[in-house]
């Protein structure tokens, strides 16, 4: 894919993909998440998600919905621990209509103070059904637990407490403090001249200030493994096991997503899935995630187990884990890890509006974008030797840390 780059004065990066498809897609990232808040403004990186939607100098919020869907166009937006997206998916024709609309809910966002109240009763509802939901809500305290009274270990969400004392001004505070020109970056994939896109960011992301072009500090964690339990009313037990990871700019990242799959990722072949799903039925959702972060990063095993397979599970999974710590890839093995994730990496490539947010984050966070042979050549570098040191330092048992939500009335 031909890939087109420019920078406007106030700091604002671009990158387009040239396509042919009819669909486009475009967006703009931010560098700016619920890590960056202060104890105080809990909640309010995702609050500031939903109220860019609420209405601008230009539009109401009825008209900002129907802008795009209007055209059989999609409108959506998400809030990570390191980064906001506004992004937009619609037929190709439509381009000027989507970049402007998205500069405007960017720049000219006016959060009104009846949304703003109105909001904080939707988003207590979306951190309530959070709560119903413990196979989601797990993940949030084990990194509560791992990271504890740390900006990186806070939920996304905030609590209701913290959103119902969101205002106008601390949204306003926020975005001056974090949403630099220099920390954004404007990403689209579709068919439209390069010039023509150059011309439309041009146009309708010139306007901002520069802003103070500061960017996240990185911090140093101080990690002491922790096992906790809780007692809940739910039908499974549902257990987290894992560890501090490499960060986002480690030269290992890479080796460790290959063990991450090896382990528990999207293949139904992952050793975790054979092991406990497979071959004995102790789960129906077992699975291993690899966040890395911009200074630390997260390795977390999971799985949802009747009561009478809890400690076996758990077992089992130690197992696994042992193994790749104690016995080396073999050539065959090594191949194989390597061609899936290739394989994985080059349909997520298809995927044009996976593609077109994919391409954004990494002139965001490396101002750089590799292209599929050099990532290709990255995977083909790393050597068994590695992947066993790796997993002899991450998966280390004495590392690790453990929570389970036990259900009501049974004990360990």
């Amino acid at each position: 894919m031909d890939l087109t780059f420019h920078t406007l004065p106030n700091g604002i990066r671009m990158v387009h993909g040239q396509t042919t498809s009819e669909v486009a897609h475009c967006g703009i990232i931010i560098n700016a998440g619920s890590r960056d808040e202060l104890p105080e403004e809990h909640g309010t990186a995702h609050f500031i998600e939903h109220m860019l939607f609420k209405g601008t100098t230009h539009r109401k919020s009825y008209h900002i919905l129907s802008r795009l869907e209007d055209v059989g166009g999609e409108l959506n937006a998400y809030t990570t621990k390191e980064e906001t997206a506004i992004h937009a998916s619609f037929l190709r024709i439509h381009y000027p209509r989507a970049t402007e609309l998205l500069a405007d809910l960017l720049f000219s966002s006016t959060f009104p103070p009846a949304e703003i109240e109105k909001e904080k009763e939707v988003v207590t509802e979306e951190i309530n059904s959070y709560l119903d939901n413990p196979a989601e809500y797990i993940f949030d305290e084990f990194e509560e637990l791992v990271f504890p009274d740390q900006p990186i270990g806070r939920n996304i969400l905030g609590t209701p407490d913290t959103v119902r004392s969101i205002s106008a001004d601390s949204i306003r505070n926020f975005i001056k403090r974090n949403y630099s020109a220099t920390q954004m970056v404007f990403c689209s994939v579709g068919a439209i001249n390069p010039k023509k896109i150059i011309s439309l960011f041009e146009k309708h992301f010139s306007r901002i200030e520069p802003g103070n072009g500061a960017k996240r500090k990185r911090l140093e964690y101080i990690y002491t493994p922790v096992s906790a339990e809780k007692q809940m009313d739910t039908f499974q037990n549902h257990c987290i096991i894992g560890n501090i990871a490499y960060d986002l700019h480690n030269s290992r990242r890479m080796g460790l997503f290959m063990l991450n799959n090896i382990l528990g990722g999207q293949g139904m072949n992952s050793r975790l899935n054979l092991s406990l799903r497979e071959k004995r039925g102790y789960a129906y959702n077992v699975e291993s995630v690899y966040n890395p972060y911009t200074d630390t990063g997260l390795v977390t095993i999971y799985f949802g187990t009747d009561t009478r397979n809890l400690a076996k599970s758990i077992s089992l999974t130690h197992a696994e884990i042992d193994k790749l710590r104690r016995q080396p890839l073999g050539t065959l093995q090594m191949t194989r890890a390597k061609n899936q994730i290739k394989g994985y990496l080059a349909r997520a490539y298809e995927n044009h509006e996976s593609l077109m947010l994919s391409l954004g984050k990494s002139l965001l966070i490396f101002d750089r974008i590799d292209a599929m042979d050099e990532i290709f050549r990255k995977i083909d570098s790393v050597t068994a030797a590695e992947l066993a040191e790796t997993a002899g330092i991450v998966f280390d048992r004495s590392s690790l840390s453990t929570l389970i939500y036990r259900q009501n009335g049974e004990r360990s």
